[in-house]
């Protein structure tokens, strides 16, 4: 369950997310540098969509990789769902690369599922692999049934991943979503793993079960957060940063191993859904 470069390098398990980034000029050189230290820190793969601005995200990534080692990159897009058939999917692809400044993604994702059929999709995905435009291809925001429905379609089982919310005050995905995807052999890209844009942000953070974790290892609250994930095989979540000395603190959670009574205290403190629940999406 792992992501590999084009060079045949295995992604770091930890990536950057870029919602809301390079929408505002004045933070721009700021938040270019904060990809750049993330790349430096082992964090190659960068996440992005077409809709992050409208394409802003796209052409803030691009400027902070020129001259990189393309190679070296993990670079993942996500197309709207209402330009995900034949009629729209190259060109907004097209779109995208242009303004990533390269000639292919590693992964394109269809953003959510909309009202064109998933088989339709899934044709246009191998056609833009078929043309090199693409390595690999993907869906977001997909739950389980949604993902059975996936497999069922002519091409389906070449799905590379599923990209949804998870982090550790959102569980809804370890009932069955998450071991229907380790059990197919599926990384997972975990978004807003540090619960950036919901309300249970300042819950996690005021949580004491995390607060003392962080405490004992001295190391911030959002690192145990990620540590937290990173105990899940095959999960890969990409936290948002806009700042570089955020950007490598969330790189050092790597290093971070939380001891069974820790992750014993974080379990009763978020329980894990006992019955299948609603996909969380923001």
């Amino acid at each position: 369950m792992e992501f590999i470069t084009e060079n045949g390098r295995a992604v770091g398990r930890i990536g950057q997310g870029t919602w809301y980034l390079g929408e505002n000029a004045a933070t721009a050189a700021r938040e270019r540098k904060a990809l750049q230290a993330g790349v430096e820190a082992g964090m190659n793969l960068i996440d992005t969509a077409e809709m992050y601005g409208e394409g802003a995200s796209e052409h803030l990534i691009g400027s902070a990789i020129r001259g990189m080692d393309r190679a070296s990159l993990y670079l993942v897009s996500k197309v709207y769902p209402f330009h995900a058939d034949r009629r729209s999917i190259f060109l907004s692809c097209e779109n995208s690369l242009r303004r990533l400044g390269t000639d292919y993604l590693d992964l394109y994702l269809l953003h959510w599922r909309g009202a064109v059929p998933l088989a339709e999709t899934v044709e246009c995905m191998e056609q833009l692999k078929a043309k090199g435009r693409i390595r690999a291809w993907g869906v977001s925001n997909f739950d389980a049934l949604d993902m059975d429905e996936l497999l069922e379609v002519t091409g389906g089982s070449r799905c590379s991943t599923d990209q949804v919310l998870y982090h550790l005050g959102s569980r809804g995905v370890e009932f069955d979503l998450l071991p229907w995807m380790q059990k197919q052999g599926m990384p997972m890209m975990a978004y807003c793993p540090l619960a950036q844009a919901g309300s249970l942000r300042r819950d996690l953070a005021g949580c004491a079960a995390v607060q003392n974790a962080a405490a004992a290892h001295g190391v911030s609250l959002w690192q145990v957060l990620l540590a937290f994930l990173l105990t899940r095989p095959g999960v890969y979540p990409i936290p948002r940063s806009s700042r570089a000395e955020h950007t490598l603190d969330n790189a050092a959670a790597l290093e971070l191993r939380l001891s069974a009574e820790e992750l014993a205290a974080l379990d009763a403190a978020f329980p894990a859904p006992t019955r299948r629940t609603p996909l969380d999406i923001v």
